[in-house]
């Protein structure tokens, strides 16, 4: 009978019960479609991140499944909490590389730099694409979807909008944390939304002073991949960073923090900065569980 090393990790917390909840399975290769699948699905976390050295590549290989099965690309907390377990259990992943540090998600170069805190985790730092605003959608659309009234949406040059560095989402502004507390998705008119306007998943947020020490509050909601919400979406915050650049929101080579995932329980710290050509998530990650996997 084969066997897996797993790991369970908090993923955008230095603490343990917060942050987004990742599974982490180590192989030697990479497995057969199904297997990803059955696996992610017996986990049952919003995502499962797969990782192995690959020693013709000279780079960790990290892919990504949803219980429903999706694969999931680009730099989100599933590829900073596969990296935080592979350094955390000392895998040597960049010994082959120079100052230059990466990982191959899938097929596709994924750049990262690296420090760590003063508890010695690895603060891990992920490119992203510069931010595209694709297209605007009107707030009472968002509003309806959202169980909002078109108040609590903000709208004129910080409106609802689809924007794109690695992955597509919506941008929702809201109008104060209230707004942003009351939301409730419907599931089918967000689905129905994200085919037409062609976006993944939905980003509600607020841009409140309540707390110095995060420049926005957020929620994440993804029916159509079977994530309800999500306590931290790593993909979603460079569209968010992009988007208020392109706003003069905020500077460029300024670090910024949004908090996310309070709704849920597990609040979520996510740090973003906007540089010339690309833009940064940086966060942390913490071990909670690990065992054996049979197959």
């Amino acid at each position: 009978m084969r066997t897996l090393k797993y790991y369970v990790v908090d993923v955008f917390t230095n603490e343990k019960y917060r942050g987004n909840q990742l599974s982490v399975v180590l192989t030697d290769s990479d497995l057969e479609l199904p297997v990803y699948e059955k696996i992610s699905r017996e986990f049952g976390y919003s995502e499962t991140s797969f990782i192995y050295y690959s020693k013709i590549d000279k780079a960790l290989k990290v892919r990504s499944f949803t219980p429903t099965g999706f694969e999931v690309n680009g730099a989100g907390h599933n590829l900073l909490g596969a990296v935080c377990v592979a350094l955390l259990t000392n895998l040597d992943i960049f010994r082959e590389q120079g100052n230059e540090r990466f990982v191959l998600m899938k097929d596709e170069v994924m750049k990262l730099l690296l420090r760590y805190t003063e508890d010695g985790l690895p603060f891990v730092g992920m490119r992203q694409n510069p931010a595209t605003v694709l297209s605007y959608i009107e707030p009472k659309i968002m509003a309806q979807a959202l169980n909002l009234t078109e108040d609590d949406i903000l709208k004129d040059d910080l409106a609802p909008a689809v924007v794109k560095t690695e992955v597509t989402h919506l941008m929702v502004p809201l109008s104060n944390p209230e707004a942003l507390n009351k939301a409730i998705p419907d599931k089918r008119l967000l689905i129905e939304a994200s085919k037409k306007y062609d976006f993944e998943g939905v980003y509600c947020f607020t841009i409140s002073d309540q707390n110095p020490d995060y420049l926005a509050q957020a929620r994440f909601f993804n029916p159509g991949i079977g994530i309800d919400e999500d306590p931290a979406t790593g993909s979603a915050a460079g569209p968010l960073a992009g988007l208020l650049f392109q706003k003069n929101r905020i500077l460029q080579d300024t670090v910024y923090q949004i908090l996310q995932g309070e709704k849920l329980n597990r609040p979520s710290v996510i740090q973003f900065e906007v540089k010339t050509d690309s833009i940064w998530i940086s966060g942390s990650s913490v071990i909670v569980m690990e065992g054996t996997l049979y197959q």
